[in-house]
C-alpha cells in the first residue's frame, strides 16, 4: 500500500516533468521491492526483528519527504499546494503514529490480557492505516482536480 500510494501523487505533481516522475517512481519501487524481499525472508520474520521491519516501512514513508519538498518548490505559486500538503502530512502522521503503536505494543504492554480481543496495538495500527488511506485519497482527488483545471504548459511527444 505504501509503494502504490506514492504513484498517483508523483504522477500528478510531476505530470509536466516526466523525468522526475520516472526517477521518483523508480526510487519508491526499488525501496518497496527491497522491503518485500526482506519481509519474505524467514530469518527476519521473528519477533526479534519487529523494530527492523517497522523501520523499513517508516523509511519508505519518509522517502516521500524528498518529492514533497521538490513539489513545494516546483508549485510554490499554486494556492492549492497547502491544502494538498496538509492532507499528505495528516496521512504521514497517521501512518507513523500507527507504526509507533505497532512497535511499542501499547496498550497491551501496559495491561497484559486486557486488549486480547479489542484495542490491541495491531488493531490500532490498522485503524490508523485506514485513516491515512482516506486522507491520501482526499489529497489525490485535490491533485486530480488541480491537474484537470491547470494542465501542462508543454506538450509531450
Amino acid at each position: 500500500m505504501i509503494i502504490t500510494s506514492f504513484f498517483p501523487q508523483i504522477y500528478y505533481v510531476f505530470l509536466c516533468e516526466p523525468h522526475w516522475q520516472l526517477l521518483y517512481h523508480i526510487g519508491i519501487t526499488g525501496m518497496g521491492l527491497f522491503t518485500i524481499i526482506t519481509l519474505l525472508s524467514p530469518s527476519l520474520s521473528t519477533g526479534k526483528y519487529r523494530a527492523y521491519r517497522a523501520m523499513l516501512f517508516c523509511s519508505m514513508g519518509l522517502f516521500g519527504i524528498v518529492p514533497t519538498i521538490h513539489a513545494c518548490f516546483l508549485n510554490w505559486s499554486n494556492h492549492r499546494r497547502n491544502g494538498t500538503l496538509a492532507y499528505e502530512i495528516a496521512m504521514s502522521l497517521s501512518y507513523l503514529i500507527g507504526t509507533l503503536f505497532y512497535v511499542t505494543r501499547i496498550p497491551e504492554r501496559w495491561k497484559p490480557g486486557w486488549f486480547d480481543i479489542v484495542g490491541h496495538s495491531h488493531q490500532i495500527f490498522h485503524v490508523l492505516v485506514v485513516v491515512g488511506a482516506l486522507t491520501h485519497y482526499a489529497a489525490t482527488l485535490k491533485m486530480l482536480n488541480w491537474r484537470d483545471s491547470l494542465g501542462c504548459a508543454i506538450t509531450f511527444q
